[in-house]
């Protein structure tokens, strides 16, 4: 007798049960049709590309976690996120694209990190980017945030803020204390700012080369805090700034301005100089999303400015802004606080069960009517009793039955009963439809 092999998956990736998926496509949809009624442009790249392409911006952690593999000639690799495919679409498809460029792409990308709670192997990033032909207006940078605003605001997941920095003020204010050589070393560690604390980001700091007497300075000059225009004015204020400095200040007053204009309530959003983006690609405004009753959830939705990113691709000047929402970690940890509650098992509104083989021809001419209606419909083909089908029925959580016994054939009616308060009566196919068509859910 041949050994049974455990049905099992590799840590790190995730599979759901039907009621779930039901809850993960419903928030699926909602991000896709706000992307597009801001004018976004669905595109889906390929999964595997080639190694020397997919990599030519990667380094350190990143390339560390890349599944690459060999086949036949090929050095190939799995996409490691959606930005850099962008950027590789963007540059070979120049001459056919219109600029801005606004597209959108829901897909599943992969990282061979360590699996934990609420990190994958394999997850769906939903990204919307905004490619500038030569430039990229700043209010761009302020529609990315009102659109996740409106995104945030349907999936009903509760009160969140939306962080905003610019890493010209960070990149400015180290290198007038003299540390340009270690800002991208610098921002890395600041990124970690609220998982690992101020103490061990002050010990990092040390241990990278930042001088000892210059970490306090960099520590006291992210914490400085108040409302948005408070902050804004305290870095106007500082003399001893450079050029870049002063440049992201101007920056992020325009965008949080603009985020205003696209009428985005003031505590929605907050200026956080502890916003750095651990990725070496942005250059200037950068945003990360919190939900405010869960910061143990970290960022749910992170992105910035990046103006070289095609530069791997293209002489052409490509400017780009760009947001992603990690979906599959945010709703792992939305089920498990007990924030989305799984559906029940069926997608359709209405099972119709035939009560013997006799009555099969109406009972599917009437699911057909249904479907032709609008209606998600399924029918139980399987024989037994009435009990049978009922208890079948109440567990796929279906809010209709309609049941067709040799009178209803015969009379050309159905007996419509609602699952959720017991009630049924004999309507036509017709009347049927309507009540369907008029009921919630």
């Amino acid at each position: 007798m041949q050994e049974k092999v455990t049905p099992r998956i590799l840590p790190g990736f995730q599979e759901l049960l039907p009621g779930e998926q039901i809850r993960f496509n419903q928030m699926y949809d909602t991000i896709r049709s706000v992307y597009e009624s801001f004018g976004f442009l669905p595109l889906d790249t390929p999964v595997i590309e080639l190694s020397e392409v997919l990599l030519a911006k990667a380094g350190g952690e990143t390339e560390k976690q890349i599944y690459r593999f060999q086949k036949g000639e090929n050095d190939l690799s799995l996409r490691f996120d959606l930005t850099v495919p962008l950027a590789r679409y963007v540059a070979a498809h120049y001459n056919d694209l219109v600029f801005p460029f606004k597209r959108y792409q829901m897909s599943k990308v992969f990282r061979g990190e360590r699996p934990q709670k609420g990190r994958f192997r394999e997850f769906y990033q939903c990204d919307i980017d905004i490619i500038g032909g030569e430039e990229l207006d700043l209010l761009y940078d302020a529609e990315i945030p009102a659109i996740i605003h409106q995104v945030f605001l349907k999936l009903g997941i509760g009160k969140f803020t939306i962080r905003i920095n610019n890493r010209k003020i960070l990149g400015g204010f180290f290198g007038s204390l003299g540390l340009s050589d270690k800002i991208e070393q610098i921002l890395r560690i600041l990124d970690k700012m609220e998982k690992i604390g101020r103490d061990s980001v002050l010990a990092e700091l040390i241990r990278s080369g930042v001088p000892e007497e210059k970490t306090s300075a960099i520590l006291d000059f992210i914490s400085i805090g108040g409302t948005n225009e408070q902050i804004l004015s305290s870095l106007r204020g500082m003399a001893a700034a450079d050029e870049q400095f002063r440049e992201g200040v101007e920056e992020l007053a325009a965008v949080t301005d603009g985020m205003r204009l696209f009428g985005m309530p003031e505590d929605s959003f907050r200026i956080d100089l502890t916003i750095a983006r651990g990725l070496d690609y942005y250059t200037g405004t950068v945003y990360e999303t919190q939900i405010d009753a869960h910061p143990e959830f970290g960022s749910v939705c992170s992105g910035g400015r990046y103006d070289n990113l095609t530069g791997y691709y293209t002489d052409k000047k490509l400017p780009g802004i760009g947001i992603s929402i990690g979906l599959t970690r945010l709703f792992s940890q939305l089920l498990a606080c007990g924030l989305i509650v799984p559906e029940a098992s069926s997608t359709a509104k209405v099972l119709v069960i035939p009560m013997d083989r006799a009555s099969v021809p109406f009972a599917a001419a009437a699911a057909t009517d249904f479907r032709d209606a609008g209606i998600a419909t399924d029918v139980y083909y399987g024989d037994g009793g009435m009990k049978k089908k009922m208890k079948y029925a109440g567990k796929c959580g279906v809010p209709y039955t309609a049941i067709v016994g040799e009178a209803e054939a015969a009379s050309r009616t159905v007996a419509l009963k609602d699952m959720r308060d017991g009630t049924q009566q004999a309507v036509s196919v017709e009347k049927a439809v309507e009540i369907l068509k008029n009921s919630e859910r």
